[in-house]
């Protein structure tokens, strides 16, 4: 087994949206929304130039919530997965949470394992691609993706800029992260610098 990167996706590989309409950032809700953050398919590639594999894994409600359907998240996969591959970049896992507490859908209205904070999509995850989850990284921009890579094992990465207010946050949800970079290219450049003082 050897280690791995999991990563949130939006926020971390593509850019959330703006709803002018209801004043709120969420996830893409169809393929014409998916745009990648500058720089996320070149640092996808150097994982995988570092043989690590690189697995998204991800809350989705969407379509609990009644704002999409199976078919348009599988289109927005589809074009994330171009988007990588046009900058010679691959996933090697997505795996998606599609539940929701509160969900619209009752098929979906479940309290599962697999939602951040909880591990079960890590956990999932590392079981079917046979990555060791201990010292494996997780990166996100949210708290609850700390959680989950906490419970799970991982080195966690936070993306974004670490305020004071929320040092206090972290700490009361026992969200710390090990690491905190501005974005995904600052995070891979991380792990390579660990994997090179490992080897040194």
């Amino acid at each position: 087994m050897k280690r791995g990167v999991f990563l949130d996706r939006d926020g971390v590989v593509n850019r959330m949206v703006y709803d002018a309409e209801h004043g709120t950032v969420d996830s893409p809700a169809n393929p014409d929304q998916l745009e990648m953050l500058p720089g996320a398919a070149e640092a996808v590639r150097a994982l995988n130039d570092l043989g690590l594999p690189v697995i998204v894994v991800s809350n989705q409600p969407g379509i609990a919530k009644g704002k999409m359907t199976l078919a348009l998240q599988e289109a927005i996969t589809s074009k994330l997965q171009a988007g990588l591959a046009a900058a010679g970049a691959h996933l090697d896992g997505v795996y998606y949470c599609l539940h929701h507490p509160d969900a619209a859908l009752p098929e979906y209205r479940i309290r599962c394992d697999c939602r951040k904070p909880k591990p079960g999509l890590l956990l999932r995850a590392a079981g079917e691609l046979g990555v060791q989850l201990t010292d494996s990284w997780m990166i996100g921009d949210g708290l609850v993706d700390v959680q989950a890579g906490k419970a799970a094992g991982c080195i966690t990465v936070w993306l974004g800029a670490w305020k004071c207010d929320m040092c206090q946050i972290a700490r009361d949800e026992n969200a710390t992260p090990d690491l905190v970079a501005q974005d995904l290219a600052e995070a891979v450049q991380m792990i390579v610098e660990n994997i090179s003082l490992a080897k040194a």
